[in-house]
């Protein structure tokens, strides 16, 4: 038996969490420019897409107050990075000792954000114009 400990190889390292391309490929008409073949030089003309109204393509998606909860302790597929400054991270991290050591609730940073943004969210569709979000970024 070997000392060496066994590091992952390269197709667990870089694999992929989003669809294939077969996905996107199922998804085009069948008149794609992508799979037909031009058989007259009028048929290379470029394809002319309609121009977008908005940048919203699909309609929001609205959700009922009891359904707003996060997503808690699994696999998350999208990611953002957020730059706090030592401050913040600082009350981030006081903010977890405390509900560990005088509630006796264990959540990591990543929980306690995402049940920040589940609360003033729910807050923002509840009151408006007139949530916390909207009077903070205001300088209210």
């Amino acid at each position: 038996m070997s000392r060496r400990a066994r590091l992952p190889g390269a197709d667990e390292l870089f694999r992929s969490t989003t669809p294939a391309l077969s996905a996107v490929r199922d998804a085009l008409p069948d008149s794609s420019p992508l799979t037909s073949t031009p058989s007259t030089p009028s048929a290379t003309a470029p394809v002319v897409r309609p121009q977008k109204k908005g940048v919203r393509t699909t309609s929001r998606r609205r959700v009922a107050n009891m359904d707003r909860s996060p997503s808690g302790r699994e696999r998350h597929e999208e990611k953002i990075t957020v730059y706090l400054s030592p401050e913040e991270l600082f009350d981030l991290d006081q903010a977890r000792l405390l509900l560990r050591g005088d509630l006796g609730l264990a959540a990591d940073r990543g929980r306690i954000v995402r049940e920040s943004i589940a609360v003033i969210i729910a807050d923002l569709e509840d009151k408006g114009d007139q949530s916390i979000l909207a009077r903070r970024l205001r300088g209210l």
